[in-house]
């Protein structure tokens, strides 16, 4: 079911309020007196056995005796008669519920059962529910609050949906206080229905919404909500704050990476795969909500600040500081500009203090010298009550700037009567205003994270041809079978190394030897010095249990070696099966030791981590994490976001490495993960730095027993099942292949061989210059809801698109793909469109939908009769100038 039919809850023209009541303490009551009384202008029918009529308003004894279908029925009655009424629902047509009532999963095994019960009903009738146990929602536009909050919200421009009841109305008295308007508000509960990624996807269309704040406990539909936020970072921001940063302890793990990974960690690293951002108090959530939907977003974190006193100044410098931003340095031209018309004891720096006696007049012309200085990414105005400066004028003068300006204007007028009136026209002026410079600054650096981790998101990846050596997945397959046969989940570290060597990562060779004898005969074989380890499949970590013992420099060392590690380990791991021991060369002990792993987690599948490894993992715990499928751009950040990636480009004397094969390791370690959603934990660890890129000294995998029971990615992978190669009537060989990021140059050389006409024709208007947020737009995409293949050839050596066709999915649409495409002017009447055409069927058939859909305009006959040559239906829409087509799988 589309998000579309959640316009009947969201726009709903007539509810019924099964539970309306005449109590005054009851939910029923306060419900059915919001919607009557808020100025809704639809129709409202109270549903209440026992009484004939409700707050003055006839009453129906149940929901088959209201005497049309209505858009929506709340429901605010016993959690034990929730399901009968829904089924009721169902049956009479009803497509939108609110469920208020609770007695749910939250009290246990018997509110389980009946939320199972109330699933199977809504998909049994195609229902759309948001609940049980929730507070409802909140139109301001329609004047539709559907819940038993004493008010209704200003109308506004955020978006708020909350898992939490409790904070709700907090959520609403601090938004009315502060005069922050809604253009809906969405209490979540349960989400047994509708949950995050719906609602985003629904207001990321709305008109009304600018931007979307989330108050979240916890995701569930992970891979839903990710594809949902993704599609909107862009255009509208997100803001999220989430509760329960802070686990009161951790199970004990198999792996470092299990250990390392923390909930909390990976919230983050999902969220800022998203694009969202995450704030950690209610002032931040909406601060950057609004800050985000009313100004420019910044080119950097260089901030200058404007003051008439110097104490404010200190202490949004301060802030910078903590906030990791940057101080703006201001360039000769600016000072000269400035010396020229402030008194000559202003600071002569940033911050600029044009001291107390300076007026509105002299705070407008800073401001605009400022915006002209190159250095300055953003300016932050703090004004404190003096004799001279008039609030208002200021503000004024602000106002009008700011309506100019390319970069963001942030305010702070310190105190509280003199400046309430400033602040109060400098918010409905879209000009951000704060009670401290400290929340200003917070919020120009949330401003700033969040505008340069879409820059690194959507940046073009640089291709990487990276060999393919993972040739024997079908010995991949018999490890991992072999291991179960055994009932192991725990690999060797001769099969681990054995699966990442079979995807391009360097290892260590490791070789058993039974005894003390085999131990010297390989360890002369290798060259000393050489390193000992236990072989165990019953032990994880083998320093903890003293299985590891390193530089071994001769055959006397070997024997003692292997005798004292014998002997330790049988004392510390009584019941383990040992089956020797492994020798293998020592890697320079001075190199620099990495940590790269993976994990399982139950919310957001298998996740990857890299930071500082060898003895120092547990000890610094210094480690990025990221969301597979990773490419060289999302590479490069998960690295630089450590301390640990000083040291991979060459800190002091030690020897950088060789970056392109450091990020080729982690995309080829990407892939693994991605192929074989069998790996529960996977580490890499120590992984050595060493002139030749990063050597995997050891390898630790650990298999997921029921990998079908848990989620793997979260974001869908490249889909190279749908390449095909084909050949032309004329003999041209052409593959046909899924679009990637890393093909924005290709897809703009394709787009500036297009004439007027083509490009018209595909996008119903000219465009003269495809930008990057363009060439991001088709060529980054979300796999899960569009699917964009190219037609490629190689001529004189390069590669050359010769043309795309598209499926687009729309939002939580499960029968119908969009479709489009186009082909170079060149390579018109050919063949190729009928091929693309051929393929867009074959795709949408693997999707498992029932229709194509698309539209043509009327002039462009080539495609019209191709069409129907396909036996698309072909018919006349709203537009004259526009005809649908239609195909039926």
């Amino acid at each position: 079911m589309g998000i579309e039919h959640l316009d009947k809850i969201f726009k709903a023209k007539s509810i019924a309020v099964v539970g309306a009541s005449n109590k005054r303490e009851a939910a029923g009551y306060r419900i059915f007196r919001n919607l009557i009384g808020s100025g809704f202008e639809g129709i409202v029918y109270p549903v209440n056995p026992k009484h004939e009529s409700v707050q003055g308003v006839q009453a129906y004894k149940s929901i088959n005796d209201v005497p049309k279908v209505v858009d929506l029925a709340i429901i605010v009655t016993p959690s034990i008669i929730v399901p009968d009424i829904v089924e009721e629902c169902g049956k009479k047509g009803i497509k939108g519920i609110i469920i208020i009532s609770a007695g749910f999963k939250e009290i246990g095994e018997e509110g389980k059962k009946r939320e199972a019960q109330l699933k199977k009903i809504q998909r049994k009738y195609d229902l759309r529910i948001i609940g049980p146990n929730c507070v409802g929602i909140i139109n301001p536009f329609l004047n539709l609050n559907a819940t038993f909050a004493g008010t209704m919200p200003l109308n506004g421009n955020i978006a708020l949906f909350s898992q939490s009841g409790a904070i709700c109305g907090s959520l609403l008295d601090w938004a009315a206080s502060s005069r922050v308007g809604f253009s809906s508000f969405v209490s979540v509960g349960s989400m047994l229905d509708v949950d995050f990624g719906d609602l985003i996807d629904y207001f990321g269309r709305d008109i009304h919404t600018k931007s979307i704040v989330l108050y979240v406990e916890s995701i569930t539909q992970a891979r839903k909500f990710m594809s949902a936020a993704r599609s909107f970072a862009r255009s509208k921001p997100i803001i999220v704050i989430k509760s329960g940063r802070y686990a009161e302890g951790a199970k004990a793990a198999a792996s470092h990476t299990g250990a390392l990974a923390g909930e909390d960690a990976i919230y983050d690293a999902a969220f800022q795969r998203a694009g969202v951002v995450r704030v950690k108090e209610i002032d931040e959530l909406f601060n950057c909500a609004s800050i985000l939907a009313k100004q420019p977003r910044p080119r950097g974190p260089n901030l200058a600040i404007i003051t008439n006193a110097g104490g404010p100044g200190v202490l949004a410098t301060d802030s910078i500081i903590e906030n990791n931003g940057k101080l703006a340095q201001l360039s000769d031209e600016t000072m000269e500009k400035l010396n020229a018309f402030l008194p000559t004891h202003w600071s002569h720096s940033n911050p600029i203090d044009i001291i107390g006696d300076s007026d509105d007049e002299v705070y407008k012309k800073t401001i605009e010298v400022c915006l002209e200085d190159k250095n300055i990414d953003g300016i932050l105005v703090i004004s404190v009550p003096q004799v001279v400066a008039d609030p208002k004028k200021l503000a004024d003068a602000v106002i009008d700037i700011s309506k100019k300006s390319t970069k963001p204007i942030l305010t702070s007028f310190v105190g509280e009567e003199s400046v309430q009136y400033a602040r109060q026209i400098l918010n409905r002026n879209n000009v951000p205003t704060y009670h401290t410079p400290e929340g200003a600054v917070r919020s120009y650096m949330h401003l700033y994270h969040y505008a340069r981790n879409l820059e690194i998101l959507f940046e073009t990846p640089i291709e990487r041809i990276v060999k393919d050596k993972k040739a024997s997945e079908k010995n991949i397959h018999e490890i991992i079978k072999n291991a179960k046969r055994e009932n192991r989940t725990l690999l060797t570290e001769d099969e681990s190394k054995s699966i990442v060597n079979y995807y391009g990562i360097q290892t260590t060779e490791t070789i058993l030897a039974k005894n003390k004898k085999e131990a010297m005969q390989i360890a002369k074989k290798i060259g000393y010095p050489v390193v000992m380890k236990i072989h165990s499949p019953n032990i994880s970590h083998k320093s903890d249990s003293g299985g590891v013992i390193l530089n071994i420099c001769n055959d006397e060392e070997v024997e003692k070696a292997y005798t004292k590690m014998i002997a330790d380990v049988k004392k510390a791991e009584p019941g383990a099966k040992i089956n020797g021991v492994t020798i293998q060369q020592m890697i320079d002990a001075q190199s620099p030791e990495f940590i790269l792993g993976s994990k399982k987690d139950p919310i957001f599948g298998s996740v990857i981590l890299f930071g500082m490894g060898g003895i120092y993992t547990e000890l610094f715990k210094d480690k990025s994490i990221g969301i597979p499928p990773l490419n060289q751009a999302l590479s490069q950040q998960i690295l630089k976001q450590t301390k640990a990636y000083s040291l991979l480009t060459g800190y002091r004397n030690l020897v950088a490495p060789d970056m392109k094969k450091v990020e080729e390791t982690m995309i080829n370690f990407s892939h693994l993960i991605e192929d074989f959603p069998e790996i529960k934990e996977i580490d890499l660890n120590p992984l050595k730095s060493t002139d030749k890129g990063l050597i995997a000294v050891d390898a630790r995998i650990i298999i997921d027993e029921h990998p079908n029971k848990h989620p793997h990615l979260i974001i869908s992978k490249y889909p190279s099942h749908y390449q095909k190669n084909i050949t032309l009537k004329d003999g041209t060989k052409i593959l046909l292949r899924p679009i990637k990021p890393e093909d924005e140059y290709l897809w703009l050389d394709m787009f500036n061989t297009f004439s007027q006409q083509s490009v018209r024709f595909r996008f119903f208007r000219l465009i003269k210059e495809a930008d990057h947020a363009m060439r991001v737009r088709f060529c980054n995409i979300d796999y899960d809801r569009e699917v964009g293949i190219v037609a490629e050839i190689e001529e004189d050596g390069k590669k050359r698109f010769l043309g795309v066709t598209r499926i687009i999915l729309p939002p939580g649409e499960k029968d119908e793909v969009e479709f489009a495409l186009i082909v170079t002017d060149k390579w018109q009447r050919r063949g190729l469109g009928s091929e693309f055409l051929d393929f867009t069927i074959e795709m949408a058939k693997m999707k498992g939908v029932k229709r194509i859909v698309g539209e043509v305009l009327k002039e462009n006959r080539s495609m019209i009769k191709l069409c129907k040559d396909k036996q698309f239906e072909i018919s006349r829409s709203k537009d004259p100038e526009v005809y649908n087509l239609e195909y039926v799988i």
